[in-house]
């Protein structure tokens, strides 16, 4: 692979939302909020441009580097663009600009306060998530980590009611204290091997660490990437978030926060111990169960929920713990299917969710008892929900049967059947619990005489959600069009286990 160094996007990429985030908060409350919004989409707009311009020479094999200064010994704040990183990159930061042309019809709409706040925080988030994405070793890595679980909280207090005071102090307790975990098995790592550096494969062994230690190790690193990503029983802080606005929720569950730990839990299986030592310590193995579990239980939880936020909330868990089964899997086709579910339940669940706040800004309804007959006045939101709803059980055609058949495929390579079966099995729980809330929509009788006077939502809340629709049906049908995302995925998989045989059984 060669070497592009001194090439100065990935840091641009990081600071213009930086610079967005900077004069939204000092001249927020000085201007109109047509120049505050104006600033968020011409941040976003750079922020893809640079992003996407990177995509060529990673796809040819180069890597993008760049050494800025010395933090340690040894060990410099670095960013490196490699084809995991560029994944999460483009998705990331083609939702920012999409979530940001919906928020301007939510947060109006609604007539919500402390906009100034709100647009800041979301573009300190995506700023923080480029250096997720480009950080060349864990303590780089662990500095983005951080600026991201600080920048989400003004988000989560949004309302500065108790609620969400309560909901803000759980994300930090959870977030904070795994994150301080994860830097104290940092250091034991560095102390052992000298290296922070990420590296296809990983760069630990069982001479520096023997298994004992090693699943110690494993299961504190680790923490950090389950907490963020809600893998039960480290979940409970997502479904109390979301007391948050509706684009805050499609932050937390569609563009960064949860994907930020499930390319955590990527990082420290694939490229810090590697298949090989992830396998033998046992970490792979209790990382898979928890993953497997927390499908199954979510999904029954799903169905009992009638808040219709709550609903998609436990949907995430669930669809996330697909990523982190992928990962521990440990084979090529099965972090390829995680690496590409990443993109596909982005696009898939933040539908969803702009559904979720369209219906409730247009109706004011949040249970979807309350929502009988309420398709057939919105039948473009709720064409778009159906969408969504039947990517995500995965169904052909749609982008989550793509990244879901990887997965399965590699489960079945490494006769993991039993893995298989746990996705064939929750697209069936996925689907009970999404398709009744098609169906409630779109029934006929007895309609809520209210949903007359009700029409669809604002234009800059239905094109975002129609567009996120409609490239769920173009990546099922064509996984690479345009940036090649599925290449991209492959190639990750190919790297991490070109040293190990390609599989780990």
């Amino acid at each position: 692979m060669n070497l592009i160094s001194l090439n100065i996007r990935p840091l641009l990429a990081i600071l213009v939302s930086l610079c967005a985030s900077g004069l939204i908060y000092v001249l927020g409350d000085h201007i109109k909020e047509n120049a505050r919004e104006a600033i968020t989409f011409i941040a976003a707009i750079i922020k893809i441009v640079l992003v996407y311009s990177m995509v060529p020479a990673v796809l040819a094999g180069h890597t993008i580097r760049l050494e800025l200064f010395r933090i340690v010994d040894d060990v410099d704040f670095t960013l490196n663009v490699d084809t995991a990183g560029i994944v999460f990159a483009c998705s990331a930061s083609t939702l920012w600009l999409l979530t940001s042309i919906y928020s301007v019809g939510y947060m109006r709409g609604h007539g919500e306060k402390n906009q100034t706040g709100y647009y800041a925080s979301f573009a300190m988030c995506l700023s923080a998530a480029m250096g997720i994405c480009f950080a060349a070793n864990m303590i780089t890595f662990f500095i983005f980590f951080e600026v991201l679980t600080i920048a989400t909280y003004p988000l989560v207090v949004h309302y500065r009611d108790a609620e969400g005071t309560r909901s803000g102090r759980k994300y930090l307790a959870y977030t904070l204290i795994s994150g301080q975990i994860f830097f104290a098995a940092m250091v034991i790592v560095y102390s052992v091997s000298g290296n922070m550096e990420f590296k296809p494969g990983g760069f630990l062994d069982k001479s520096m660490l023997p298994a004992p230690w090693a699943l110690v190790v494993f299961m504190m690193m680790i923490g950090a990437g389950i907490v963020k990503a809600g893998v039960m029983p480290l979940h409970s802080w997502l479904p109390a978030a979301m007391v948050a606005p509706t684009p805050v929720s499609a932050l937390l569950h569609a563009v960064v926060v949860v994907k930020a730990g499930a390319f955590a839990t990527l990082r420290v299986v694939l490229y810090v111990f590697g298949p090989k030592l992830a396998r033998e310590c046992g970490g792979a193995t209790i990382l898979a169960w928890m993953a497997v579990a927390t499908i199954l239980i979510s999904s029954l939880i799903a169905l009992k929920k009638d808040n219709l936020k709550a609903r998609l909330a436990f949907s995430t868990i669930g669809q996330l713990s697909y990523i982190v089964l992928g990962i521990a899997i440990l084979s090529p086709l099965s972090t390829a299917g995680a690496l590409y579910h990443l993109v596909a339940h982005a696009f898939m669940k933040i539908t969803l969710f702009m559904c979720a706040g369209a219906i409730f800004v247009t109706t004011h309804k949040k249970d979807i008892s309350e929502m009988v007959g309420l398709g057939r006045r919105m039948p473009v939101t709720m064409n778009a929900f159906t969408i969504a709803s039947l990517g995500i059980a995965g169904f052909p055609f749609f982008v989550g049967f793509v990244s879901k058949a990887n997965i399965i495929m590699g489960a079945l390579k490494t006769g993991q059947l039993l893995f298989g079966a746990t996705l064939i099995v929750s697209a069936v729980l996925a689907l009970t619990y999404l398709m009744p809330v098609v169906l409630i929509t779109f029934k006929r009788e007895p309609v809520n005489p209210e949903f007359n006077t009700y029409g669809e939502a604002s234009k800059t809340m239905l094109v975002p959600l129609l567009i996120t629709a409609t490239v769920s049906v173009i990546l099922g049908v064509a996984p690479n069009f345009g940036l090649h995302l599925l290449d991209l995925a492959m190639s990750t998989g190919e790297a991490v286990f070109a040293h190990v045989g390609g599989v780990i059984c």
